[in-house]
């Protein structure tokens, strides 16, 4: 008996043991992973006709010609000094979706014969748009359009990637989620740990931009179609040495979404357990030297 429960001492030590050697090595990691996002880069101008491209995921969106026209409205100083491109991706809407955003003046409209999702949409306007920077946000417009400015300067002061963040201290909340939803957002926050390192504040919040060398390094190599393709998004700025800035923001929820919280999160859940899986494989590894030579051409 007495030897039993020595075995279950040493056990339980040697467990314990392993488990603070794990969380030390994590912890170097966030570490690396931190100064590494943190750290501004200076880069050649990238590529483009635009100075601004914004895309914009759409499915089943009636009112997307008003999204269309607004973001024309208030983004007009950029069409003025440098030109804008917006970018409408219908996702298999089947509603004249496409039809209207083309009526409004959307200057291209990328159409999908089903709905494939929004990590779908969103990769196909990111590798088709023509902009120096590129960002992408919501078609319902809970991130007002004035606020891509704001995430266009911080591109142009030489950061890779941008992204709002909902649990910024600086974020205001015009009108709240549904409480289920602020639940499943913040669990999933929680789950995304197992697959990124950086310990991000928000992976989903529909507002972000990218230098367009940067856009298309990312995209041409994700693979997610759904909700989870935001947490593949910053698992590869990590992978690749990419800068990130995170930005507060003025939310405003609609009553109107097309996401249903329980089924989406369990998509998410089964895409997070993929990405970490293809990461162990060394599916999104580049050659030594890609990088730089992508992001300098």
């Amino acid at each position: 008996m007495r030897g039993g429960r020595w075995i279950g001492v040493a056990v339980t030590g040697a467990t314990a043991i392993g488990a603070l050697r794990l969380l030390q090595t994590r912890k170097a990691s966030h570490r690396r992973v931190r100064s590494q996002l943190d750290r501004r880069r200076m880069r050649p101008t990238p590529p483009g006709d635009y100075r601004l491209s914004v895309v914009i995921p759409a499915y089943r969106e009636q009112r997307i010609g008003e999204t269309v026209e607004r973001l024309r409205s208030e983004l007009e100083k950029v069409a003025e000094d440098g030109g804008l491109e917006i970018l409408v991706v219908d996702d298999g809407s089947g509603d004249g979706t496409a039809e209207r955003a083309e009526a409004a003046g959307a200057d291209q409209v990328i159409r999908f014969s089903s709905n494939r999702g929004k990590g779908a949409a969103v990769r196909a306007g990111m590798l088709a748009a023509r902009g120096r920077a590129i960002a992408f946000t919501d078609a319902d417009l809970s991130y007002s359009p004035d606020q891509i400015l704001g995430l266009l300067e911080q591109i142009e002061s030489g950061w890779d990637v941008v992204v709002g963040s909902r649990r910024h201290t600086d974020t205001t909340t015009l009108v709240r989620a549904r409480r289920l939803r602020e639940i499943g957002g913040r669990v999933i926050n929680l789950f995304t740990y197992a697959v990124l390192l950086g310990h991000h504040r928000d992976t989903q919040c529909g507002l972000k931009a990218f230098r367009s060398d940067v856009a298309r390094l990312i995209f041409s190599r994700s693979r997610i179609d759904g909700f989870a393709f935001d947490v593949e998004v910053f698992h590869l700025v990590e992978e690749y040495g990419l800068s990130l800035a995170e930005v507060p923001v003025r939310v405003q929820n609609t009553t109107s979404s097309t996401v249903r919280v329980v089924r989406d999160a369990l998509r998410l859940l089964r895409d997070l357990f993929r990405i970490r899986r293809w990461s162990r494989l060394g599916v999104y590894r580049l050659e030594p030297g890609q990088i730089d030579r992508l992001l300098t051409t």
